[in-house]
């Protein structure tokens, strides 16, 4: 007798736990796709992302061909002009490293536009996610998108597209 009570009574607490926890599952990744600002923001750093790279490129390139010059006249040079070419080529690196770490580092201008063209679209996909969350009592969010270690979610659990109609 003692013994089957205390069983009930651990499976009533175990109910309690599980009840209290309501969550729900997103795919982040397709409610972003579905946000047309969000696509042409993506479009417009690619295109931009291409452009600087482009730039790097040809800076890169400016510095391999002084170089492949210094290398053709080195036999023919005096030490001074030898070290005045090495410098000028170093120096060229140096400012094709600088203009990339400026383009693409993560004080970039790249990295500045892609917070001030994503970062919209996040408050308001995010908005949208706590909105939906709070009207339905959920305790938590789970985002199947980037939770690689995530093996299954139920359909019954994804509520991506309520997310994607409430941002339409």
């Amino acid at each position: 007798m003692k013994r089957s009570i205390v069983t009930l009574l651990l499976a009533v607490v175990a109910c309690g736990v599980v009840s209290a926890q309501k969550f729900f599952v997103i795919d982040s990744e397709k409610v972003f796709k579905s946000v047309a600002a969000y696509n042409e923001a993506m479009a417009s750093l690619e295109n931009l992302s291409k452009e600087y790279q482009q730039t790097v490129e040809a800076k890169y390139q400016q510095v391999e061909t002084l170089y492949n010059q210094y290398q053709a006249q080195k036999a023919s040079l005096s030490a001074e002009a030898r070290q005045s070419a090495e410098r000028t080529i170093l120096a060229q690196e140096q400012e094709a490293q600088q203009l990339q770490q400026s383009l693409f580092g993560t004080e970039g201008q790249l990295m500045k536009r892609r917070k001030e063209l994503i970062e919209p679209v996040q408050k308001r996909v995010f908005a949208a996610i706590e909105k939906f969350a709070k009207q339905g009592g959920y305790d938590l969010v789970l985002d199947k998108a980037s939770n690689t270690t995530m093996l299954y979610s139920s359909q019954a659990v994804d509520h991506t597209q309520q997310i994607i109609e409430m941002l339409k």
